[in-house]
């Protein structure tokens, strides 16, 4: 088979199409024929050797991917040859909060990810996607899509007629902007880009606010509502202040990104507890949490945005579209 490869480090330039063994499913495995997998910025960090994990080389990256069952081992019980499945991300998180080790369990690293033809998981770690997406639709969403699932709907208690505050128009915001509507809230989105600001006005959402022509977008946010009840912030060290005085008491930012850094120097905490805010950190969501969207995305026949399709060995491609930052909206797919 076919398939991407770390061959001995980190780097662009360590991608490598090999052709290697078409793995066999032991018990309890099921084998999947991956049809497109999507690109994540976490994705970005583990190639570039910045994630705090430890990797084998060779190592095949990717976190992202769907496509269906082609052979299953002894003992499997929850699927059939023939479907349509994605992997979950953390494939041991079933279900309940957050635990330690759940990220020690992650595709594209620690654990070999999804670039190529063939991948063998547990059962357990597998999910069936609707019936409506397409295989490149679907490899969107175990990280982009349950991550603003999971803080919003799960996790945030979302509920019509609550403001939500968006951070630009990457994977995870919009898959925000579409979950906030199919839950009757209005939406804040924030670009640095008009085009894509109209871009998600065309979507739904409520306002819009260009950061770079509107420095202080919190207050600009606050201006119009008075204080928003939900963040998303994927930027990080940079942002989180601004989203915490975004909010209105008791509002909620769910930190689910680190885009402009991990470390906040010397940060004053009274914006927190003048706001009794809640800072939520994200790690995704569980299997449980997945089913749940998907039969949410089926019944509204919710389809993701994906600005560019690649081919598998173009992912380099993919890769530098991605590290570019400012030129794509929703996600980046590539076809296995």
């Amino acid at each position: 088979m076919k398939a991407i490869q770390l061959k001995n480090g980190f780097g662009f330039e360590e991608l490598t199409m090999m052709k290697l063994d078409k793995p066999t499913p032991g018990p309890t495995e099921v084998l999947i024929r991956m049809r497109a997998a999507s690109l994540n910025y976490r994705d970005l960090v583990v190639l570039s050797g910045l994630m705090p994990i430890e990797v084998k080389f060779p190592f095949i990256p990717l976190s992202d991917g769907a496509g269906e069952i082609v052979a299953i081992g002894q003992g499997v019980t929850r699927f059939q040859v023939g479907q349509r499945v994605a992997g979950n991300f953390q494939q041991r998180f079933i279900g309940g909060n957050p635990r330690p080790g759940v990220l020690e369990e992650s595709l594209g690293g620690p654990l070999n990810g999804v670039a190529a033809e063939y991948v063998v998981l547990h059962e357990d770690g597998v999910v069936p996607i609707p019936d409506h997406l397409t295989y490149e639709e679907a490899s969107t969403l175990p990280i982009a899509a349950l991550t603003a699932w999971s803080m919003l709907i799960e996790y945030g208690g979302l509920q019509a007629g609550d403001t939500v505050l968006l951070q630009g128009t990457g994977g995870v915001s919009i898959f925000g902007l579409q979950f906030s509507l199919m839950a009757g809230a209005r939406v804040i989105i924030t670009s640095s880009s008009n085009n894509k600001l109209e871009r998600a006005k065309a979507l739904g959402a409520w306002q819009t606010i260009n950061y770079s022509e509107v420095p202080d977008w919190d207050k600009a946010a606050l201006e119009l509502t008075g204080g928003v009840d939900h963040v998303l912030d994927v930027g990080g060290a940079a942002t989180m202040g601004k989203s915490i005085s975004a909010l209105r008491t008791g509002g909620t930012v769910s930190m689910v990104g680190f885009l402009s850094g991990l470390t906040i120097p010397e940060y004053d905490v009274s914006s927190i507890l003048h706001k009794a805010a809640t800072v939520r950190g994200s790690q995704v969501g569980n299997r449980d949490h997945f089913e749940k969207m998907n039969r949410a995305i089926a019944h509204h026949r919710l389809h993701p945005v994906i600005d560019r399709v690649f081919p598998l060995d173009r992912i380099g491609e993919a890769f530098a579209l991605l590290a570019e930052g400012k030129q794509y909206f929703g996600k980046i797919v590539v076809q296995i």
